[in-house]
């Protein structure tokens, strides 16, 4: 019999999961593109997947927002607003800490999960999965633009039918029955408009940046014959990650659970239960704001003393309310600007638009800056290259903008917010010149 499906509330969002077995640690199963929790035990080798998960586990199955029995959404999710369904799945079922199991696009939610909460994160597993979704000249080894565009089509023409069964699973593609399976667990995870908005989102994910922000101890699995993600990618993944191990596997089927899943299954279990200590994080993936009052100077010596310290008072409570808001957490404030982290940068962009709509009516303006990075953790403190990084953008904004790196700009894609170019610059003290980006208020008042 299947486990009992649960629901976890993620800021007004129900999250369908499930908890099997009762193993001694934690992993959470990140699915690929879409999933349905319970429709997924009627296939033999993926019941088998997660039996076999669940004898080390206590196994937490979750449907991503918008797939499989958890809630469908107006708009797509971010990547930012997955890695809080999987915090409030982990929540709901009483789990502090958890080995984190990412396949295909579900990898790369994986990562950002474990870069940005190491403390809750014992180890970081993935197979087959890809660190951006379209081919560059700096990326060759993804999808060509061609080949992307083959793929939408087929999902608009042929959804409900048999869609790249060929390319994920070759060593089962004419076996009827699993066939038959496929069809049907497609149908149950997404409609066909959910799931062409799925993959054209999948086309922007581009997490290489991340890589290196990763600190807990991380198993790449990837097979040398993965049509739908080529090995090389897993190599470059893991060559990426500081000290993750790699682990190259025969067979060409993209799906973990059919062909040798055994083999693969083999490695998770030895990676996961073997005697490793799990270092304390001392670093960790964080957005950084900075805020600064626009001719704060000469306001303060037009008002005088008693007055400009009034008002900074009431920018002070509003700032802290916005913060609160968008779940910010206040590392320091600097005379008449703050310094604030957040765990995700679309939550960071919407709180730096909400603090300037907040603070206009006390007839002040702010220039705000946000940049995504590795922080040294220091107590309550952050420090290192990344808060330097964000203090520079904040002094190129103009007065009303908030101006971000291009690594925030990546890490938003689908969350609706819209950018103006503002070209690369060189910023004192920072080693490389830096894309910046302003953000246009009609997505971020949101």
């Amino acid at each position: 019999m299947p486990p009992e499906t649960r629901y976890a509330d993620s800021d007004g969002v129900s999250i369908a999961y499930q908890v099997v077995g009762d193993g001694p640690l934690d992993l959470v199963y990140v699915p690929g593109w879409v999933s349905n929790v319970e429709y997924g035990w009627e296939e033999p080798s993926l019941a088998r997947f997660y039996h076999r998960l669940a004898a080390f586990s206590r196994l937490l199955l979750f449907d991503k927002r918008g797939t499989g029995l958890s809630d469908r959404v107006a708009e797509y999710p971010t990547l930012e607003q997955r890695m809080d369904d999987v915090r409030a799945v982990m929540d709901a079922a009483g789990s502090e800490r958890a080995a984190v199991f990412g396949h295909s696009e579900g990898g790369s939610l994986a990562v950002l999960f474990a870069a940005t909460y190491p403390e809750r994160t014992r180890a970081l597993v993935t197979v087959g999965i890809f660190a951006r979704w379209v081919w560059s000249p700096d990326y060759p080894w993804a999808p060509t633009p061609e080949r992307r565009e083959h793929f939408l089509r087929a999902i608009r023409e042929g959804w409900g039918g048999l869609v790249d069964l060929e390319m994920l699973a070759p060593s089962v593609a004419h076996d009827e029955r699993f066939g038959r399976w496929w069809a049907t667990y497609l149908r149950l995870s997404a409609s066909p408009a959910a799931a062409l908005t799925l993959a054209r989102w999948n086309t922007d994910i581009d997490i290489r940046h991340v890589l290196p922000t990763v600190r807990v101890p991380t198993l790449v699995l990837h097979r040398t014959g993965d049509s739908d993600a080529n090995v090389e990618e897993g190599r470059f993944i893991a060559s990426r990650i500081r000290g993750a191990r790699f682990v190259e596997l025969p067979g060409g089927d993209h799906l973990p659970w059919v062909g040798d899943a055994d083999a693969l299954l083999d490695e998770v279990e030895e990676f996961l239960t073997g005697d490793r200590p799990v270092p304390e994080p001392d670093r960790v993936l964080a957005t950084v704001l900075f805020t600064d009052i626009v001719d704060s100077t000469k306001r303060a010596a037009a008002l005088g003393d008693r007055r400009w310290c009034e008002l900074l008072e009431s920018h002070h409570a509003q700032v802290r309310r916005e913060l609160a808001r968008y779940r910010g957490r206040e590392i320091n404030t600097l005379g008449d600007g703050f310094v604030a982290a957040f765990d995700g940068p679309a939550r960071a962009i919407r709180c730096a638009w909400s603090i300037q709509d907040a603070i206009r009516p006390l007839g002040l303006e702010l220039r705000a800056g946000l940049h995504t990075g590795e922080c040294q953790v220091m107590g309550r403190d952050l420090g290192g290259l990344a808060v330097h990084v964000a203090a520079r953008v904040a002094a190129e904004a103009g007065p009303g903008e908030v101006l971000v790196s291009s690594m925030v700009r990546d890490l938003v894609a689908g969350s609706g917010l819209a950018f103006t170019e503002r070209g690369e610059r060189s910023l004192k003290g920072i080693p490389n010149q830096l894309h910046l980006f302003a953000v246009a208020g009609t997505g971020a008042r949101t």
